[in-house]
């Protein structure tokens, strides 16, 4: 528990500290956002705010998770040593982090708010949910199963690996343009997913303090899930940290770096806690928040242009109707704090059901 609470106060610690930094290093650099022409018009302002903010997250929650592990014996400070499911989570978020980050660059290199195209950007999410679904298997001791709460207890058999590993693909891409979406008006993104964090933080390590109802990840550390927790509570920290300038009117905004880390950090501590189906209730705003994306292309493409929504995502739909900003994202907020609430409730249903109260 020491460890949780330490990974969160460093990375957040980090991410107040630095943050103001690298705000400074971009305005010089002219690093900045640009804005869809087709947009809110509110938007405009935020011309030139700097972007690619998900490299303070993903730092700080970096080194907020090695943190967590330093130790003091005999006078020597040396790491304890960490699990392979801990480090692929922030593996998978420094890969989509790179990806996003080279996304933002050509956005600003282009001086358009189109970036990577959709193809390129699939392609690079593919490999990195191929390499994760290797290592899960391979690493950690993971089973190929799709699971509801982690009990292992599903409807769903063993799946082949190939399939296993689609699947992973599929949850990477999913998770990663889901927070993608939501990244359209300040804090709303950074702080949906702060509330999901706190949800995987507190699965991992109760399933880590429950074996019996649990089976415990890697043969080579058996504290893997506890490793878990503590990357998602670096994780929660660092969006807190980034968040404290983040938040509307905000100073910097993540971009693609950190929308694709983040949404992609999410799958994975999804993956290794075996609630890969209940992501759907926690993250629910996210997949909330897509639907409005993939309704929207269906209504323009297959009904001769006509729309669902004044714009989509649906925050965007919102604002077009005349909501502020501010009033767009504190509702979502909500929204995002009840889906995350009811999917800590329906886990703990499942533990309850799985014998886990005797």
């Amino acid at each position: 528990m020491q460890s949780i609470l330490l990974a969160t106060v460093l990375a957040l610690l980090v991410g107040l500290v630095l943050t103001p930094w690298v705000i400074d290093f971009f305005r010089s650099r002219g690093i900045g956002e640009l804005i869809r022409e087709d947009g809110p018009a509110t938007h405009f302002v935020k011309h030139g705010t700097p972007t690619m903010g998900g490299l303070v997250l993903i730092a700080a929650a970096t080194l907020g998770y090695a943190g967590a592990h330093l130790r003091i014996a005999d006078g020597s400070i040396h790491f304890q040593a960490f699990a392979p499911s801990g480090m692929l989570v922030l593996g998978v978020a420094w890969a989509l982090g790179i990806i996003g980050a080279i996304d933002d660059l050509a956005k600003i290199r282009r001086t358009r708010s189109l970036g990577l195209s959709k193809r390129a950007k699939f392609a690079g999410q593919a490999v990195v949910g191929f390499a994760l679904a290797y290592g899960a298997l391979e690493w950690t001791g993971l089973s190929s199963r799709i699971s509801w709460s982690g009990t292992d207890i599903g409807f769903l058999p063993l799946l082949p690996k190939i399939v296993f590993a689609l699947f992973v693909v599929f949850l990477i891409a999913g998770t990663s343009n889901g927070v993608n979406f939501a990244d359209g008006v300040d804090g709303l993104a950074s702080g949906s997913a702060a509330m999901c964090f706190f949800v995987f933080t507190i699965i991992g390590f109760w399933e880590f303090r429950n074996p019996d109802v649990y089976s415990q990840l890697s043969p080579v550390s058996p504290s893997g899930l506890l490793d878990v927790a503590i990357a998602s509570a670096a994780l929660l920290g660092a969006c807190i940290g980034f968040l404290w300038w983040n938040a509307a009117p905000a100073r910097i905004i993540m971009g693609d770096t950190g929308a694709l880390a983040l949404g992609g950090a999410l799958g994975a501590l999804a993956l290794f806690t075996r609630t890969q189906l209940l992501l759907g209730v926690i993250g629910g705003l996210f997949v909330i928040e897509s639907l409005s994306v993939i309704l929207q292309i269906i209504a323009y493409r297959g009904f001769d242009g006509r729309r669902i929504f004044a714009m989509a995502p649906l925050h965007h739909h919102f604002e077009l109707r005349g909501w502020a900003e501010f009033t767009v994202i504190v509702r979502f907020w909500l929204i995002a704090a009840l889906t995350a609430g009811l999917g800590l409730a329906l886990f703990y249903m499942d533990f309850l059901a799985s014998g886990g109260a005797g």
